[in-house]
Formats: C-alpha cells, structure tokens, sequence
C-alpha cells in the first residue's frame, strides 16, 4: 500500500511589464503586462519568473513579479 503525499495548494500569480521609472513598480501601460501564468506552488512560480526575469535583462524598465494569490484568497491569513 501507497501513501500520497498532497501538500496544500498555494496558489501564485506570474505578471510583468514595462515600469514607469527604475525606482517604480508601477506599470507604465496596463493594458500590455505580461501575464505569465497561475501556478500550484511557489516552486513553480519561482521557475517562471526566473525564466522571464533573465530574458529580460537587457530591458532595464521590464520586471517580472511573483503575486501570492493564496493570501489574497484566505482572508483569515
């Protein structure tokens, strides 16, 4: 007999974009971010960013931001 290990979804949002100036993390034009993707787990979530984050830099305004919806979701936290 198998036992499977479930550990609890968290789940985490992947977005980014131009800002409006290096010291800012506001997005110089919304309708053009860049939405990665949703993903189950940190882990996941890092690998994403990373992977954005390093493509992009020689864009020096362009960051990449990892959003925990998890605790957006669960008030109680």
């Amino acid at each position: 007999m198998t036992t499977e290990v479930t550990s609890k979804q968290l789940l985490h949002l992947v977005i980014g974009g131009e800002m409006k100036a290096l010291e800012s993390t506001e997005f110089a034009d919304l309708g053009a971010i860049d939405v990665v993707g949703v993903f189950p787990n940190y882990a996941s979530a890092y690998a994403a960013w990373k992977q954005k984050a390093q493509a992009t830099v020689d864009q020096a305004q362009t960051r990449y931001f990892i959003v925990h919806l998890h605790r957006l979701l669960d008030p109680s936290t």
